[in-house]
C-alpha cells in the first residue's frame, strides 16, 4: 500500500514540474515573439522612412516625406468639422 501512494505522489510531483515548465517554456516563447515582434516593426519604420528619403531625394525635393499622423491634430481636426 505504500508503494502505490509513493509511486502516485510522484506522479502527481512529476506532473506539476512537467506543467509548470511548460508555463515558463510558454512565457519564454512569448517574450521572445514580443521582441521578433518590435524589431520587425522597427525594421518597417526604418525601411519607410529611408524610401521616403530616398524618394525625395530622388525628386529634387518635390516629393516630401509625410508626416506620421499626430492623435492630437486628429482630435482638433474632427472637434472643427463638427461645429
Amino acid at each position: 500500500m505504500k508503494l502505490n501512494s509513493l509511486g502516485a505522489a510522484s506522479l502527481l510531483a512529476l506532473s506539476l514540474v512537467m506543467i509548470s515548465g511548460c508555463d515558463q517554456v510558454e512565457k519564454s516563447a512569448q517574450q521572445v515573439l514580443g521582441k521578433a515582434t518590435e524589431s520587425a516593426k522597427q525594421a518597417i519604420d526604418d525601411t519607410q522612412k529611408a524610401a521616403e528619403q530616398a524618394l525625395s531625394e530622388a525628386t529634387q525635393g518635390l516629393i516630401s516625406p509625410q508626416k506620421k499622423d499626430d492623435p492630437a491634430e486628429k482630435d482638433a481636426e474632427s472637434n472643427t468639422q463638427e461645429t
